[in-house]
């Protein structure tokens, strides 16, 4: 099979063409990384040229032998649907998970994401907690969170409170809730560490003035739950420029209702008393 014909690498571009029509994506801003299923892998390996190894800049061996599609390092995603051979790559990861080589794309030369690290870190811990369900991490400049991470608390329970009540589906969307990561010099192993850590209990960390890392279990879910935060941070953001409390929201005993009818768990942190509407 043509490696641009299979399924999977049809759905990558998909969601990359996807971020850049929501905005997300100005110029090389943001990246994406997805998991190859083996059965995947084996459909396109013929059109493999292995190229040296190179080190990660972190050692994950819980993903040692896996194959990972991943957008390129400053290559943008406006191009992805037009030029992808240039724009993406898959890699392939030693018997350790310390280094990768490309095995195809990138064919002007270039590597990886400079964010692979914590691509990976994040692919380690999901794939640990979740069985090895998850196979998507991504990583968008999302204007409204961004904009909400100057005048919010950079707390987890101040996001995911706010998020929560500006659309009723976001606690059912995203029921565990949001981690946030403070402002740290991007493309490293310490935003990588950090990030990890929160994914430990969130599917999102948002990432202080820079954006938001999104993980699921496929390209539909992931993209639609970054979709579902930022649409939320979109009305939050637009209720404050019109006063600056909200006359009325949806209150603790509310989200409770809500979690028992749709059957999802809301951790009670998040459920805190607090005074701001407007009298």
């Amino acid at each position: 099979m043509e490696f641009l014909d299979a399924e999977f690498v049809q759905g990558f571009i998909r969601m990359a063409d996807d971020g850049w029509n929501q905005g997300w994506h100005e110029r090389n801003g943001g990246n994406l990384s997805y998991r190859v299923k083996p059965k995947e892998m084996e459909s396109v390996k013929e059109n493999f040229e292995a190229k040296e190894w190179q080190p990660i800049g972190t050692t994950v061996p819980k993903l040692a032998g896996e194959y990972f599609l991943v957008t390129g390092s400053g290559k943008y995603f406006r191009n992805v649907i037009i030029k992808p051979e240039d724009s993406i790559c898959m890699v392939e990861l030693d018997d350790k998970g310390e280094n990768y080589r490309i095995v195809w794309g990138l064919v002007n030369g270039g590597k990886p994401t400079s964010e692979l690290p914590s691509h990976l870190m994040n692919h380690e811990v999901k794939k640990e907690l979740t069985a090895g369900r998850y196979r998507v991490i991504y990583h968008a400049h999302t204007t409204n969170v961004i904009a909400l991470t100057f005048v919010l608390p950079l707390t987890d329970e101040a996001f995911t409170r706010e998020l929560w009540e500006m659309a009723t589906e976001c606690p059912v969307v995203f029921p565990g809730g949001i981690g946030v990561v403070p402002w740290m010099v991007p493309g490293g192993r310490d935003i990588a560490v950090e990030t990890s850590k929160l994914m430990k209990d969130y599917d999102v960390a948002v990432w202080a003035h820079h954006g938001m890392f999104a993980a699921g279990e496929d390209f539909d879910l992931t993209f639609g739950l970054m979709h579902t935060v930022e649409k939320s941070a979109e009305i939050l953001v637009k209720m404050l420029s019109m006063q600056s409390c909200k006359r009325q929201t949806i209150m603790p005993d509310d989200f409770r209702n809500l979690a028992r009818d749709f059957k999802v768990t809301l951790p009670e942190k998040f459920l805190y008393e607090k005074s701001n509407t407007a009298k």
